[in-house]
This record gives structure tokens, C-alpha cells and sequence, in this order.
């Protein structure tokens, strides 16, 4: 079984640029044809693209180092050869490339469009022929320069999965179920705890023009922030979402506290992922006792959207579509809020600088 692979260390390696040529011309009807070495073509670049049909970097496990083309040699005749090819390196969304030394950052894939491109390392610069070097005092230049050499970089990769839900609950609250039944995703269900070892992706159709995508992420335990079970290997994937979804597995006669719990790991892992918004969903109410846990849960969070589930009798479903849209809606209005904001107080800031029309104007070199 091929891991997950959300972890790679790859080399890249730009072109080197050709050299410069060294030639003369030499032809029965040209009198003093002097020199004609051509230039070296460029090496080729190291670019990355967004590919948003990838999912994991199991295509890096593979080939761990990307190397472009070196730029051509110059050519008599005035030939200036051809640029190296560059390197393409796809990456799924929500990619991240660091140095692989000092663990610097140095780009994060998250706004990036299908197939933006990332020029990364640039090829080296091809060597100018002697062509170039011919002077009143030189007519005959035996000198060309050499091509650039090309960069070497050793880099990361991590990839932090992007979904607009995170999926959060104890091992077998029902995750891998819920994702099942609202998406296309069809991700491994069994009676028994850890049956999920990678997160998986699947995507809810809300209608013609719009998809959300849900992130069924592996079983937390207590302790998983300190390393305990699969520990934090898979809690930085519900970094990038826009909302939680918290599964509580009410036919459990201990649930009373899950919610707190699954709080203080989010919390002790990363500040951030607590105040994402987020909705409460109480599973397996067609288990006896079920629905009297969940009223007292309900009653206990009552700050909290919560709401009451069955997935294997399919009760309450339809509500807990329409709430996990909601909690979408709310989020992607916020942000569209805060850009706007964001845009207005620009605004006021260039209205209150004023020009003063009685001054002179000042052109370059009046000094």
C-alpha cells in the first residue's frame, strides 16, 4: 500500500548557459569576413505549477531530482543556438516549498490559480561568441565568453491539505461515514477505531456552479498534539480549512467530554484552528440512549450549533447539509467582508493626502 505523501525532499537544477563560439568567416567571395562565432542559448528554468486535479506528492517519491536543459553552444556562421528546456514541477494546492537546510520558507501555493507558474531558479545567461568583440583596434577577436553556470537547491516540500470543511471526532465517531454519504469520495468503513490512516478528500455538490470540498482527517486522541496515536502528522491538514466540523459518536456513554477534548488538542497544536467557525454534529442517534446524550449535549453547548445525526438511518442529514453550507456561506461572506474593508480604508488613506494646485511643479533635472 502506497503511503500518503504529504512530505517530499527533492533537488532542482537550472540549465547552464552555452557556451560562446569562437569562428571566422571564411568564404571564397567574401573579402575580410572576419568573425562570426555565435552565442549560447540559455539554460532552462526551474518552475513550479498548480495542478489542482493532484492530491499528494506521491509523484515525488519517485524522482527526487528535477534537472533543465543546458542551453545549446554558439555556432559559426553567427548561429545562436537554442535556449535550454525548462523544468516543470507540478504541485497540488496548498503545496509549500522550504529549504531543505534551514527550513526557510520560500513560497506557499494558496492563492495560485490552475497552471500559474512559479519561475523559481533561472537558467545561466549563454556566453556572447566572438562575434561581439570585434573592434577598430581587433579585427579579429580570438576570445568568447563561457556560459553561466546553473543553481543547485536542495528544497521540502510539504503539502497542507486545502478544504473549505475539516472533519474532527475521536476514531469511529462516524467521519469516514459522513463523507461517504454527502460526496463522491468513498474513503475505507469498518466497526473499528483507526480504520482511517490518511485524510481523504471529497467533494459536496451545493449545485450547478458550486462544489465544497470536505477533508475527513485521521482520528484525534487524547494526547495527539504531544505525538500520541497518529499524533500531529495530520493535524496541520486542518490548518488550510475554512470551518470544523466536529463528530461526536453519541452511543458512546463517555461523550459528555468530547467536545472539550478535541478542543484542547486543536488548541495545544495550533491557536489558530480553535477559533475557526465551526458546527457540532452528534452521531449513531438511532443507537438506544443516543438521543438523550445528545440533549444533554446540546444543552451544554449552547454557544455551539449543534445538531443530531443519524448516518446509517439517514435521520437529520438534509439539516446537516444545509448547515455545513451555511457555515461556508458565512465564511467566504466574512472574507469577502474583510477584503472590501480592507479596499475602503486604502481608499480613505489616498483621499486624505492632498495636492497643493498653487505649487510649482518640479521636473527631473531642475534641480
Amino acid at each position: 500500500m502506497i503511503k500518503f505523501a504529504d512530505e517530499a525532499v527533492i533537488e532542482v537544477v537550472s540549465g547552464k548557459g552555452g557556451n560562446g563560439c569562437i569562428a571566422f568567416r571564411r568564404e571564397k567571395y567574401v573579402p575580410l569576413g572576419g568573425p562570426a562565432g555565435g552565442d549560447g542559448g540559455r539554460g532552462g528554468d526551474v518552475i513550479f505549477v498548480v495542478k489542482k486535479n493532484l492530491r499528494t506528492l506521491a509523484h515525488l517519491r519517485y524522482k527526487q531530482k528535477f534537472k533543465a536543459k543546458n542551453g545549446a553552444d554558439g555556432e559559426g556562421k553567427k548561429r545562436f543556438c537554442k535556449d535550454g528546456d525548462d523544468v516543470i514541477i507540478p504541485l497540488p494546492p496548498g503545496s509549500i516549498i522550504r529549504d531543505a537546510k534551514t527550513k526557510t520558507l520560500i513560497r506557499e501555493f494558496t492563492t495560485e490559480s490552475e497552471d500559474e507558474q512559479f519561475v523559481f531558479l533561472e537558467g545561466g545567461n549563454g556566453g556572447w561568441g566572438n562575434c561581439h568583440f570585434k573592434t577598430s583596434t581587433n579585427q579579429a577577436p580570438k576570445y568568447a565568453h563561457d556560459g553561466k553556470p546553473g543553481e543547485s537547491r536542495m528544497l521540502l516540500v510539504e503539502l497542507n491539505i486545502m478544504a473549505d470543511i475539516g472533519l474532527v471526532g475521536f476514531p469511529n465517531a462516524g467521519k469516514s461515514s459522513l463523507l461517504d454519504f454527502f460526496t463522491n469520495a468513498r474513503p475505507k468503513i469498518a466497526p473499528y477505531p483507526f480504520t482511517t490512516k490518511i485524510p481523504n478528500l471529497g467533494v459536496l455538490r451545493v449545485d450547478n456552479e458550486r462544489d465544497i470540498i470536505i477533508a475527513d482527517i485521521p482520528g484525534i486522541i487524547e494526547g495527539a498534539s504531544s505525538g500520541a496515536g497518529l499524533g500531529f502528522k495530520f493535524l496541520k491538514h486542518i490548518s488550510r480549512t475554512s470551518g470544523l466540523a466536529f463528530i461526536i459518536d453519541c452511543s458512546d456513554e463517555e461523550c459528555f467530554g468530547a467536545f472539550d477534548k478535541l478542543k484542547l488538542e486543536l488548541e495545544n497544536f495550533s491557536k489558530e484552528l480553535i477559533s475557526k467557525p465551526r458546527i457540532v454534529l452528534c452521531n449513531k442517534l438511532d443507537i438506544e440512549g443516543a438521543s438523550e446524550r445528545f440533549k444533554k449535549i446540546k444543552t451544554e453547548l449552547k454557544n455551539e450549533t449543534v445538531l443530531g445525526m443519524s448516518i446509517f438511518a439517514r435521520k437529520g442529514m438534509n439539516d446537516v447539509r444545509k448547515a455545513i453550507v451555511a457555515l461556508v456561506d458565512n465564511v467566504e461572506e466574512k472574507e469577502q467582508k474583510d477584503k472590501e474593508s480592507t479596499v475602503a480604508q486604502k481608499s480613505e488613506f489616498m483621499a486624505e493626502r492632498s495636492v497643493c494646485n498653487d505649487m510649482e511643479i518640479q521636473y527631473p533635472g531642475q534641480e
